[in-house]
């Protein structure tokens, strides 16, 4: 078990948000959507799930 940031592309309106929050600069973006760039340097700390007005960005539980 563990856990790990997901993304649900079909929400993701590309505001940016989570990009900015990010304290690892993690996430990055294309013309699809946001997108994870560099997982390993990932803290799971969920600001970047905090602030996403469209719940597009989680952390999964991994079972």
């Amino acid at each position: 078990m563990g856990r790990k940031l997901e993304i649900e592309e079909s929400w993701c309106k590309k505001c940016g948000i989570c990009i900015e929050f990010c304290p690892k600069k993690v996430l990055n973006m294309n013309n699809e959507s946001v997108y994870i760039e560099n997982e390993s340097e990932c803290t799971l700390c969920g600001l970047c799930e905090l602030r996403c007005p469209d719940y597009a960005i989680y952390i999964a539980e991994n079972i």
